[in-house]
């Protein structure tokens, strides 16, 4: 985010790593913010470069897998996630790592929409 934009944004509507990292509290306060109905859209520059490095833009200080499971998990089992995408993937010739870690994410979206919605 460009630092002219912060004006602009409503911070009771934001969630900034730096922020969340290690907490809990964010999670349930987010969800409540959301509609009934979702469209999860995954930006993968949102993770840690140190588990996701194959992105345009590394994000240091970004999310954590454990977190963001925890996190997506707890979307679908108390809201309609109607779809999803995830995006940002570069990958890196030889580093295999990421490009799991992006199938993974996809993976337990989908077993998540399952196990809660069985449609």
């Amino acid at each position: 985010m460009d630092h002219s934009e912060k004006q602009y944004m409503n911070r009771d509507k934001c969630f900034f790593a730096e922020a969340i990292n290690g907490q809990t509290e964010w999670i349930q306060k987010s969800i409540k913010l959301m509609t009934d109905n979702v469209y999860l859209s995954i930006d993968l520059d949102a993770f840690d470069p140190s588990i996701m490095p194959s992105t345009g833009t590394p994000e240091p200080g970004g999310l954590t897998w454990d977190t963001s499971i925890k996190y997506l998990k707890q979307v679908f089992e108390k809201k309609n996630v109607i779809g999803f995408d995830i995006v940002e993937l570069a990958p890196i010739e030889n580093l295999k790592a990421p490009d799991f870690l992006a199938a993974k994410l996809y993976y337990k979206m989908l077993s998540y929409h399952f196990k809660y919605h069985g449609k």
